[in-house]
């Protein structure tokens, strides 16, 4: 990977883990903080796109094919780090999907995409799985699960109430599976469909990153309004309370991931995807030291072997 990928994918992983760690804080807010934070992120980065390559020498068709394609894949994937951030804790969570989801990446761009990670880079993949699923024992909880009679029955949009009646989750509490390892693997697979998705729509129709994310949020827009919808009555209080974590989110999110879209026009994104990982680690540096989440040396060292793999795979 050249210098200047590596630099990109870096400062993409701190940008990254930032607008994490701001979305676990607003993680009940749910749908209705998911729905401003397109909108704010539309209309911070729009004004951008004439000045990094405008639409690209796809024109409005490829930007309208991938954008909208996009679209629903981010939004697949926002709902269920939003649910799984509601269900758990922010290192279960956030480790599980950034694990799962470049060891799927370098599987589909080998298959599909062409690409031929080396013999290290397969042994990543192995790391990686070990990561996550240390990181998932870890995130059990220390105790057994209660099981509050008051809680609605059934599991409903990201913000909700966890709906620890549903027999869904009573069946993974009883398992001492923690529901969060589970949305974490469902993040991961759409983490790896958006990021193979958008790497093509940028190498086949020629469309600047700056353009997509900006088409890829205003398309998620609409998508957001329908499931915000019976939650209206929380949007206008999701806005005032929490305007400075929108502008916070607006900004980080789309930044990014647009320098990682501009890591993958100069560097393959079998490699590209696993070192964003790196965020992984600073993640659950801030669950166990400021979030005060339990077992901190554990989540650390397991992080960390994510991480490891993910440098593999980058070889």
């Amino acid at each position: 990977m050249s210098t200047d990928a590596l630099i990109l994918v870096l400062i993409a992983a701190c940008a990254h883990a930032a607008w994490n760690i701001i979305a676990h804080g607003s993680s009940r807010s749910g749908v209705p903080f998911l729905f401003w934070g397109a909108i704010v992120s539309t209309l911070l980065w729009l004004p951008v796109v004439p000045f990094t390559g405008g639409l690209g020498d796809g024109g409005w068709r490829g930007l309208l094919l991938g954008a909208s394609v996009s679209a629903l894949l981010h939004v697949g994937y926002m709902v269920l780090l939003q649910r799984g951030y509601a269900a758990g804790e922010l290192s279960t969570v956030y480790a599980t999907a950034r694990g799962t989801g470049p060891t799927l990446t370098v599987l589909v761009a080998v298959l599909f995409l062409g690409e031929q990670p080396t013999p290290l880079a397969l042994l990543g993949v192995g790391v990686v799985i070990v990561g996550v699923i240390a990181m998932g024992v870890i995130g059990r909880p220390p105790r057994p699960i209660t099981l509050p009679h008051s809680q609605p029955a059934s599991i409903g949009v990201p913000g909700s109430a966890p709906g620890r009646n549903n027999s869904l989750w009573r069946l993974l509490s009883l398992g001492r599976v923690d529901p969060a390892l589970l949305f974490g693997l469902a993040t991961g697979v759409a983490i790896a469909a958006y990021t193979v998705w958008d790497t093509y729509a940028l190498r086949e129709w020629q469309v600047s990153p700056v353009a997509l994310m900006v088409g890829c949020t205003a398309f998620e827009v609409p998508l957001l309004a329908a499931l915000a919808w019976r939650r209206r009555s929380e949007l206008l209080p999701t806005i005032r309370e929490q305007w400075r974590r929108l502008l916070a989110f607006g900004a980080l999110s789309p930044l990014s991931y647009i320098l990682v879209l501009v890591a993958v026009t100069i560097a393959p994104v079998s490699l590209v995807a696993p070192m964003r990982e790196v965020s992984v680690v600073l993640v659950s540096l801030f669950g166990a030291f400021v979030g005060r989440e339990h077992r901190p040396v554990q989540r650390v060292i397991a992080s960390a072997a994510v991480v490891g793999g993910a440098f593999l795979l980058s070889m």
